[in-house]
């Protein structure tokens, strides 16, 4: 169930050709490091994008220090797989499925895929360090969240591959011979079951990994947090005739960063970024309340939000059939 690629990164850096070394690495783990590469480094071929080995070479190079000193005092092992476990249990798990420690190429902090039918719940150990690094892209984030995020990463991957998901996910992913695309699932799946995917691997992180402030189980800062729960009320309008809609506009403006000040704008108040992470965490409570968690991870989106329409949560206040 789990890997641990974080020993075999650090010898590439005691090599004394570190790129040709890296090159190794990547071959030898490409059935992972490829679609990790293509979900969330470089979209598409990425050994034949041309930026490929510019990333490579400043991945090998940047200072590791901090780095090495948390994984010489970090059991990255006992941290993942008991969140792993524990997480396996909540969302009765029924189907193969890996956790990967690694260190990524200054992408995500985590992330999901699905290789071939298989779920895999990735973490890139470099955001872990309790020291941000510019050089590396690390958000400084202490190891102590690893589990949060291996729960988080856990539940998508029990709604994309359980053979009794009801989620547009899974079928989407079923439909492409069962491999996760953020790509294409971005621009083919509604913004309803994007938003309820969300929201669900936000509570299951909350479940697993208790007693953290709330910004941390969203991926927010104090402040962001803050603020899109000020502007909850603005971002639920906004969202609300755009739930049965499907694009890869919407999944970036809602649930990604990188979009600009005027594709977030609406009504005069700038939407914070991956402000629908707020929205779906507070749509999915109801469901998870009233029919458990092995039945809300499997749910379809529509089951979820009428569960939470009934309990008359505002921004669902919407008609089902528009």
């Amino acid at each position: 169930m789990l890997t641990n690629l974080v020993p075999e990164f650090l010898e590439v850096l005691r090599s004394s050709d570190r790129v040709s070394a890296y090159l190794d690495y990547f071959e030898r783990h490409a059935s992972l490091l490829e679609p990790y590469w293509s979900n969330y480094v470089l979209p598409g071929d990425s050994p034949a994008n041309p930026h490929f080995f510019d990333v490579i070479r400043s991945t090998v190079t940047a200072d590791r220090a901090d780095l090495i000193a948390m994984v010489e005092h970090t059991d990255l092992e006992d941290l993942a797989l008991g969140a792993g476990s524990r997480a396996a249990e909540l969302l009765g798990l029924d189907t193969s499925a890996e956790i990967v420690l690694m260190v990524g190429v200054g992408a995500a902090n985590a992330g999901e895929l699905v290789i071939h039918g298989k779920g895999v719940a990735f973490i890139c150990v470099e955001h872990f360090t309790a020291t941000r690094n510019k050089e590396t892209h690390g958000l400084g984030l202490s190891p102590d969240l690893i589990p949060l995020w291996v729960a988080h990463e856990m539940a998508h991957v029990v709604r994309y591959t359980s053979p009794s998901s009801r989620s547009e996910l899974r079928r989407l992913i079923d439909d492409s011979g069962g491999d996760y695309s953020y790509w294409e699932t971005g621009r083919r799946t509604s913004l309803r079951e994007l938003i309820v995917n969300e929201g669900l691997a936000v509570q299951a992180a909350r479940e697993v990994s208790p007693g953290h402030p709330e910004w941390e189980y969203l991926g927010f800062g104090r402040r962001q947090y803050a603020r899109v729960a000020e502007l909850a009320p603005v971002i639920s309008r906004a969202i609300e005739p755009d739930l049965s809609g499907s694009g890869l506009g919407l999944r970036l403006r809602y649930l990604s960063g990188g979009m600009s000040v005027g594709a977030r704008t609406v009504d005069g108040h700038v939407l914070p970024e991956r402000s629908g992470y707020y929205i779906g965490s507070q749509i999915v409570q109801y469901a998870i309340a009233e029919k458990g968690w092995k039945w809300v991870i499997r749910a379809s989106a529509e089951e979820i939000t009428a569960i939470a329409r009934e309990a008359t949560y505002p921004a669902l206040r919407i008609a089902e059939s528009a």
